[in-house]
């Protein structure tokens, strides 16, 4: 029987961590998201060689990458019940703030933080129920009422109520 192209508790994506010391970002994991460890596979001198873990109902994987394999941070997109209570932990579990609680003009309430690995992880949930045509309404809004052209992420994220 051939195996499933997509194994249960898996979805076609799946983030794959691959960094020196996942050991680290793993403890994190669990820590910060609540993740609950499925597996691990250690190399012959016992250290980490690759785990997977649930937040929520997706799995990801961290792996041990050999030298000289660079970290390549990523960006993750959490959706959580208390984005406010997770920030806290986050920052409890070794996280550095990005930018703290705010609500969005997406509908949403957002936090940011950067892992122990240098990956940012924004933790949201929603507050609003709105149309697609709403959303772009309001990012027509916020970004005409800019006065000057500038990077800042807490510029898109906060909204006048």
């Amino acid at each position: 029987m051939k195996p499933k192209t997509i194994p249960d508790g898996y979805h076609s994506i799946t983030p794959y961590l691959k960094l020196p010391n996942c050991a680290q970002l793993l403890e994190f994991l669990i820590k910060a998201f609540g993740a609950i460890e499925k597996f691990r596979l250690l190399k012959p001198d016992g250290s980490l060689l690759h785990a997977e873990v649930l937040i929520g109902d997706s799995m990801v994987m961290v792996h041990e990458a050999p030298p000289p394999w660079k970290a390549k941070p990523s960006t993750m997109y959490l959706r959580v019940d208390d984005p406010d209570a997770t920030f806290k932990q986050a920052l409890a579990a070794g996280a550095t703030t990005v930018f703290e609680p705010a609500n969005t003009y997406y509908g949403a309430r957002v936090a940011c933080i950067t892992d122990v690995a240098d990956n940012d992880w924004w933790i949201s949930a929603p507050i609003e129920n709105l149309t697609l045509d709403q959303v772009q309404q309001r990012a027509t809004e916020l970004l005409n009422s800019r006065q000057a052209p500038s990077s800042s992420t807490q510029q898109l994220i906060s909204r006048k109520n």
